[in-house]
């Protein structure tokens, strides 16, 4: 047996090996890289074996010269040291790729492609759900900056009102041309309420947001908390020519604070008092639906344009339609409306529905 039909024998049998090996290397980018290490070591052991054994099987004898075996185990060695190198630069590449990708953490993170072991899919997933959850918290913390802001320009422009109203009439009794002084004292408390009002909803809303809120739950039937709420508001409901109406009233009983919700619902019925038309009604409907207390108020305000639905309880938002009707307060009712519900791990939401909106609170009903 000539030197070259040996070599070209541990060609043969190693490239094939070899080939074998990579198909088989490629089948397990699915699995641990491990599996990829153990199938590169076996490559190479039968890659040398099969090698020899073939040149044993044509020479038809077990005594080969060294040189020979050597050639064998040099050519076999080659291919193995190939099918390393391969799978060194497919991981290599892999490692290239998360970094890459990494570098966009937070924004528009691309998830790689064909990653050389299950290890490196698993990373690339939980690089993208990190991803995304930066990206969401900016988005969070830029609406919040938002908000921040539009809160301080309306809060700024809603106590220059008061206070230059203030200042004039303190002005007038100090010059001794008051006229009425009963009458500019009930203008001073007047004002004072409105400030008093602001600075409070400004500090509860601090509460909730700090997480600094205190919560004394308790079972409450809903129905007889909107009542009270209800007849306490037909006064300021009657003076506009609103009717307040119960549409559906179901026996709901939910653990909550009474004093948080006597506001929500305060909060929630004076806005649609307020915004609604004179001569209108303001519907109250209590149910309960697959395990929740739905609360639902509806007006005939004449709705909220698309584009405000998803700012509504945005700290400081205030609509057109209330800038020009000149409401006092900064636009924190429904932020606080949203932060007390959802401290009682419920949720609140608005819709339009024909000729106005619907404003919807829905708590979770205490487990038997």
């Amino acid at each position: 047996m000539t030197p070259l039909l040996v070599a070209l024998i541990a060609v043969c049998e190693s490239v094939g090996v070899g080939l074998v090996g990579m198909v088989v290397l490629r089948l397990l980018r699915k699995y641990p890289v491990g599996y990829s290490l153990v199938a590169v070591i076996i490559i190479t052991v039968y890659a040398i074996n099969t090698s020899a054994l073939t040149v044993v099987l044509v020479a038809r004898t077990a005594q080969l010269p060294a040189d020979l075996l050597l050639a064998v185990v040099l050519i076999a060695g080659a291919v193995a040291i190939g099918i390393g190198l391969l799978l060194g630069r497919s991981v290599m590449r892999g490692s290239r790729q998360l970094t890459d990708a990494t570098r966009s953490l937070g924004q528009r993170f691309q998830q790689p492609a064909d990653l050389p072991s299950a290890e490196f899919a698993e990373l690339a997933q939980e690089l993208r759900i990190t991803s995304d959850k930066l990206a969401e918290s900016r988005r969070r913390e830029q609406a919040m900056d938002a908000s921040r802001r539009r809160l301080v320009a309306w809060i700024s422009h809603d106590l220059r009102s008061p206070l230059a109203r203030l200042r004039a009439v303190t002005e007038s009794i100090e010059d001794g041309v008051v006229d009425d002084l009963p009458d500019y004292c009930r203008k001073i408390r007047g004002d004072t309420e409105v400030l008093s009002g602001m600075v409070d909803d400004l500090f509860e809303l601090s509460r909730i947001q700090s997480g600094t809120l205190r919560l004394a739950p308790r079972m409450v039937a809903l129905d007889d908390l909107i009542s009270d709420e209800v007849a306490a508001l037909e006064v300021v409901a009657g003076e506009r020519g609103i009717s307040l109406s119960a549409r559906t009233i179901e026996p709901v009983v939910v653990n909550v604070d009474d004093r948080a919700f006597t506001r929500v619902f305060n909060n929630l019925l004076g806005n649609a008092i307020r915004y609604a038309p004179e001569g209108s009604t303001v519907t109250v409907d209590i149910r309960a639906l697959a395990g929740w207390a739905a609360v639902s108020v509806s007006d005939e305000c004449g709705g909220i344009p698309e584009g405000d639905l998803a700012s509504v309880f945005d700290m400081g938002w205030r609509g057109e339609d209330r800038r020009t009707r000149g409401s006092n307060g900064g636009g924190l009712g429904l932020a606080i409306v949203q932060g007390l519900v959802q401290a009682h791990s419920g949720n609140v939401s608005v819709r339009n529905i024909p000729g106005g909106c619907c404003f919807e609170v829905r708590l979770p009903l205490p487990t038997a």
